[in-house]
């Protein structure tokens, strides 16, 4: 990945944090069909220095076969993102020497990649990942609540995979590049879109430095 020193994000904690907020990250691998790419959601287990991730995916995905073959993985987390136009520089009134951009936030991981076929991993996997995303529904759903053979019937029909990074990238592209003025230009016109992407990159764009 390309990582000027400007927006590098050399932070574990707000690396690992962006994970944890967007668990759905793009598995690309490299093996015997050429290079695939699928998303799915992880989890992120910080046992180890720079954290595990573990995710499941289809019986029926090639994906874990290339996997077993040439283990190496790239997962991609994707942050806010959001078009940045011209006009909201105060630069632009005057030197006019403004061009647009986009900002974005993004963690790459890399690591060997481990498929397992283990029940009892697959049936802990699972209830976790559900558990996480069900937290604070008024209603909380839980694996438990569907019956046990439909249950057991659907964990033969997926793989799991494992992965211990080894290698942890954070990119965060927030206006950093820019004045303090032309940063608070940025952030006031994403916050006069009023919407929540819109909004979370004005929050990233008003903490940047240069």
């Amino acid at each position: 990945m390309y990582e000027p020193p400007l927006h590098r994000e050399d932070d574990l904690d707000r690396k690992q944090a962006l994970i944890r907020s967007r668990p759905l990250g793009l598995l690309v691998s490299c093996g015997p069909q050429g290079l695939l790419a699928n998303a799915m959601p992880f989890l992120l287990d910080v046992g180890s220095k720079l954290g595990t991730l573990r995710a499941h995916m289809a019986r029926a995905n090639p994906q874990w076969r290339d996997l077993a073959a040439s283990p190496e993985a790239l997962v991609v987390f994707q942050g806010p993102d959001h078009y940045v136009t011209p006009s909201w520089y105060p630069t632009k009134q005057e030197t006019h020497k403004v061009v647009p951009t986009w900002n974005y936030v993004l963690v790459q991981a890399r690591g060997r990649a481990r498929v397992i076929e283990d029940d009892a991993w697959l049936a802990r996997q699972i209830a976790e990942l559900t558990a996480r995303q069900e937290a604070g529904r008024p209603a909380p759903w839980a694996v438990a609540d569907a019956p046990a053979d439909f249950v057991a019937l659907q964990r033969q029909a997926i793989i799991g995979v494992e992965i211990e990074i080894e290698d942890l990238h954070g990119k965060w592209k927030t206006s950093q590049n820019r004045s303090a003025a032309d940063r608070a230009g940025v952030a006031e016109g994403l916050e006069a879109l009023g919407d929540d992407e819109a909004a979370a990159m004005a929050a990233l764009v008003r903490t940047s430095q240069r």
